[in-house]
C-alpha cells in the first residue's frame, strides 16, 4: 500500500502551526532612554518589559562585573548609538554603560530572558537584586519545551508513514 507523499507534507505544514516566534525592540528604560539618575530604576523598567534589548555606550558584563560596575573586561560592546542585540539564550543578562561613572549612578540593566515553554505572566519582583536563571523540569529539558514536541511527533509520525510505504 502507498502513501501518498502529498498527506504528509501537508501533516508537516500542519505542525508548523504549533511552533511561533516573537521578535521586539525594547529601547532601554523605555520613553526616557538611557539617562543618568531615571525617575525609575532600569532594573524596574525591567520587571514591566518581557524578553522570551543616544551618545553612551552600553556593555554586557558578567555578574560580578555588573555589581562592580568594572568595564574592562565586557562580553561585548555596543558603541554605535543605535545598536540591537539578539538574546541567543534564555537566563539573566547584565548590561551597564561604557561612560566613566555613569554605572554608579543608576545607568546599569538586569534582563531576564524567558524561555519559550515560561508563562507569559508577569512576575513582580520584591527587590531589584537580580532574579536567578529560569529552570526547566527534566521532561521540559528532554523534550526541549514545545518545538522539541513538534519535532518529537515529527519524528513518530515520519516513522509510521515510513513503515506504510
Amino acid at each position: 500500500m502507498e502513501y501518498p507523499l502529498y498527506i504528509s507534507f501537508l501533516f508537516l505544514i500542519f505542525l508548523e502551526f504549533f511552533c511561533s516566534s516573537q521578535a521586539y525592540t525594547f529601547h532601554a528604560g523605555g520613553k526616557n532612554g538611557w539617562i543618568l539618575k531615571p525617575f525609575e530604576s532600569y532594573n524596574h523598567w525591567a520587571e514591566r518589559n518581557r524578553f522570551q534589548k543616544g551618545h553612551d555606550s552600553v556593555l554586557i558584563v558578567h555578574k560580578d562585573d555588573y555589581i562592580k560596575c568594572k568595564k574592562n573586561k565586557p562580553i561585548h560592546a555596543f558603541k554605535n548609538g543605535h545598536s540591537k542585540f539578539k538574546f541567543p539564550k534564555s537566563g539573566p543578562f547584565y548590561f551597564i554603560s561604557g561612560h566613566a561613572d555613569d554605572c554608579k549612578n543608576g545607568q546599569k540593566l538586569i534582563v531576564v530572558v524567558l524561555s519559550p515553554n515560561h508563562n507569559k505572566t508577569s512576575v513582580k519582583m520584591s527587590s531589584p537584586s537580580p532574579a536567578p536563571a529560569p529552570t526547566k523540569s527534566a521532561a521540559a529539558s528532554i523534550m526541549g519545551g514545545s518545538s522539541g514536541l513538534v519535532w518529537f511527533f515529527s519524528l513518530i509520525m515520519a516513522a509510521i508513514f515510513s513503515s506504510l510505504v
